[in-house]
């Protein structure tokens, strides 16, 4: 299937790693012309080499910091100085913090929400106008599954997360006339740096293999999923193929949500 991508543009938030690099990967292989973000130019560097070798394909790289309005300007305003024009933008940047209600300080509110809201909120308000330059666009927030029933222990990254979802659907009402679509994925058990480290703690003697699928995850498909399996989603989201797909939470999680 043409996913109708070839030559159209995307920035990533936090692609250095996981599933933001993996879906710079996919959308190389598709013809878009990326760019990559994360806090760590070792890391983006290291990216860069590793999407060059799977896909002979060159991506524009800039360390950036999301919690910084200002950053979030200068990634789309290099994007656009890079390759003349910004079509996609995926806010992936965040990380996991889950703790006790009673055991998050006001710091750990504010920072969890200028990472994974706010972030988004800057890269999309200095994006919007480039879209709407060439007649649309798409948009994804990565959130998480658990942001719709909420855990205990979950905090703050249920509430900022739970946030991202409401502004998918605000800002998709929003930006429809203008053929932007936005959309969220919302991500449950998908092997990263910290789950691999859960792993190396609880069952060192297994391999990751192993650990993914007899561990006990709780997850319907019986695994831990990999970073692959939501970049092909984000990469199908931002894609002709889903023209008509907008204000939508997609769960990537194997079934382990509690709701739809």
């Amino acid at each position: 299937m043409d996913l109708g991508l070839k030559n159209k543009v995307a920035l990533i938030t936090g692609s250095s790693k996981g599933i933001g690099l993996r879906t710079a990967i996919h959308l190389a292989k598709e013809g878009v012309k990326v760019t990559i973000c994360a806090r760590n130019m070792e890391n983006l560097k290291a990216a860069a080499d590793q999407i060059f070798a799977e896909t002979n394909i060159e991506v524009h790289y800039i360390e950036a910091d999301v919690t910084k309005e200002e950053d979030c300007k200068k990634i789309v305003m290099s994007t656009v100085e890079k390759y003349g024009r910004l079509d996609i933008l995926i806010n992936n940047a965040g990380t996991s913090s889950a703790h006790p209600f009673e055991k998050v300080e006001s710091e750990l509110w504010q920072a969890d929400l200028d990472l994974k809201l706010f972030g988004a909120i800057h890269c999309s308000r200095y994006a919007i106008p480039f879209m709407r330059q060439v007649g649309g666009g798409a948009i994804v927030n990565v959130t998480a599954s658990f942001a719709k029933t909420p855990p205990a222990s979950s905090l703050p990254t249920s509430v900022s997360r739970a946030a991202g979802m409401a502004l998918t659907k605000a800002m998709s009402k929003d930006l429809g006339p203008d053929n932007i679509r936005v959309n969220t994925v919302c991500i449950g058990l998908i092997r990263s740096d910290q789950l691999e480290k859960r792993w190396k703690q609880q069952a060192p003697e297994l391999t990751w293999e192993q650990y993914a699928r007899e561990g006990d995850h709780q997850v319907p498909l019986g695994r831990i999923g990999n970073t692959d399996e939501a970049a092909k989603v984000i990469t199908f989201l931002v894609s002709d193929a889903a023209s008509y797909v907008t204000g939508t939470a997609v769960n990537v999680d194997g079934g382990l949500a509690a709701a739809l």
